[in-house]
C-alpha cells in the first residue's frame, strides 16, 4: 500500500524557518513527479512546489525565493525548506505523488506562521 507520511510542522513566528519532510513508502517514487500544496481555512489547495524525478523545481510565485523542494530518492523523502515564512504561509501542507494516473496525498501537516 501506498502511503505518504509529512513531519515537521508547527507554529513560528514571521520571519522565521521550518523544514517540512514527506516519507513514502509502499511503492517506488524515484520515476515520479512529487510536491507540495497547501490548503487555507476557507481556500482551495493550491500547488506550492513541484519536482520531477531528474530533479527539476517548479514553484508558486508567492513562495519563489523563499521556500526549497528537493528529493532523496533514495530514501523516497521529499522535503520543503521554508524560510521568511510569512503569515499567509499558514496552511495545512499536503505531499503528494504521482504514480501512472492516480495522485496519493499525505494527511497533512500543519503550519502557523504568526505575526
Amino acid at each position: 500500500q501506498v502511503q505518504l507520511v509529512e513531519s515537521g510542522g508547527g507554529l513560528v513566528q514571521a520571519g522565521g524557518s521550518l523544514r517540512l519532510s514527506c516519507a513514502a513508502s509502499g511503492s517506488r517514487f524515484s520515476a515520479n513527479p512529487m510536491g507540495w500544496y497547501r490548503q487555507a481555512p476557507g481556500k482551495q489547495r493550491e500547488l506550492v512546489a513541484t519536482i520531477t524525478s531528474s530533479g527539476i523545481t517548479n514553484y508558486a510565485d508567492n513562495v519563489k525565493g523563499r521556500f526549497t523542494i528537493s528529493r532523496d530518492n533514495a530514501k523516497n523523502t521529499i522535503d520543503l525548506q521554508m524560510n521568511s515564512l510569512k503569515p499567509e504561509d499558514t496552511a495545512v501542507y499536503y505531499c503528494y505523488a504521482r504514480i501512472l494516473m492516480a495522485t496519493y496525498w499525505g494527511p497533512g501537516t500543519q503550519v502557523t506562521v504568526s505575526s
